[in-house]
């Protein structure tokens, strides 16, 4: 069976607080640890009143905290906002305190709006066209220093904290096909493109010292519940942040309402949400199995903004049983 990963992104909920949601992203990553995910990541955003792990590398630590398998990671950082040193400070540091455990993945879009990324960098100086050469910069600091080396990342340098590109469109697949790093896409919320992303990937990956072949790993938008009705209502507060994303009014998490056909519009084929998997135990097998079939990953990251903590993990347990279900028999 294809492995599964959780992507979190600590959603603050209507009538909740930044700490309350912090600490269900430490239990979530507990859950997930229990129930035999690979990966637990968290992701960078800023300004976004519905989003708690702005620093997610602080929030990487405290959602660590109590684990002892899991691996933990950036799903990802957005490098243009910040020097290459600092982040590998920051994820040498994870390293040293989750030895073996942490991953690094890179994006190159800012994770918030132009107003935010430069007060975020003080000028954009440090632009997207800058990304490649930002990731190759990073990596030098995390592999053996090199003799002479000036300056090195103290924790970092020699820590070989895996890097992934990260990417919701052809550019991060070519980046991470000609550096030859594993390559996450972003099909959970940018799904046109996942199939030519995919195959360009793949068609021309490098070997490099980090990677022998081709490791990718898709985005899935996946709300289990114990029967169709309740997932379908539980994806609805998934739907209302779409919704007033795309209306320029983010905010908290809604609470999920009943009238979900109301929200069906943002299935619509091609659509932000189109690939998601929403249903009880067996819509889940199914539509886990024709998303495997499909698009072939090699690993599937899932993600469930859902109101309520306990329906959260409950979501990760039926998708977890479902992952046994659908592996082969020794």
């Amino acid at each position: 069976m294809v492995p599964l990963s959780v992507l979190d992104l600590s959603p603050i909920v209507q009538g909740g607080t930044p700490g309350q949601s912090l600490r269900a992203s430490r239990e979530l990553a507990h859950a997930a640890e229990r129930l035999g995910y690979r990966r637990y990541w968290l992701a960078e955003h800023h300004n976004m009143t519905g989003i708690a792990s702005a620093a997610t590398a602080v929030a990487l630590a405290y959602a660590g905290e109590g684990t002892s398998t899991i691996r933990l990671g950036a799903g990802g950082v957005m490098l243009p906002n910040h020097a290459p040193l600092i982040i590998a400070e920051q994820f040498g540091t994870l390293e040293a305190v989750f030895p073996g455990r942490v991953d690094l993945g890179v994006g190159r879009a800012p994770g918030t709006d132009q107003l935010t990324a430069r007060a975020l960098r003080r000028n954009l100086a440090g632009s997207v066209d800058e990304f490649p050469q930002d990731v190759l910069e990073l990596l030098a600091f995390l592999r053996d220093p090199a003799p002479g080396q000036a300056i090195r990342a103290v924790p970092g340098s020699g820590s070989n904290v895996p890097v992934w590109i990260l990417g919701s469109s052809l550019f991060g697949a070519q980046l991470a096909a000609a550096l030859g790093l594993p390559f996450a896409f972003a099909s959970h919320f940018a799904p046109q493109m996942v199939d030519q992303a995919s195959a360009i990937y793949r068609a021309e990956f490098a070997p490099s010292e980090y990677l022998a072949k081709p490791h990718l790993m898709l985005g899935l938008n996946l709300v289990a519940a114990d029967t169709d009705e309740e997932a379908r209502i539980l994806f609805t507060s998934l739907q209302q942040a779409f919704i007033n994303l795309h209306r320029g009014q983010p905010g908290p998490l809604p609470p999920p309402i009943e009238d979900y056909e109301s929200l069906a519009g943002t299935l619509a084929p091609g659509g932000p949400l189109s690939k998601a998997v929403v249903g009880g135990p067996e819509t889940v097998r199914r539509g886990l199995a024709d998303f495997i079939a499909r698009h072939r990953p090699d690993e599937i990251i899932v993600t469930a903004q859902i109101y309520d903590q306990a329906k959260r993990i409950r979501s990760l347990e039926i998708a977890a049983g479902v992952r046994d279900a659908l592996a082969p028999a020794a």
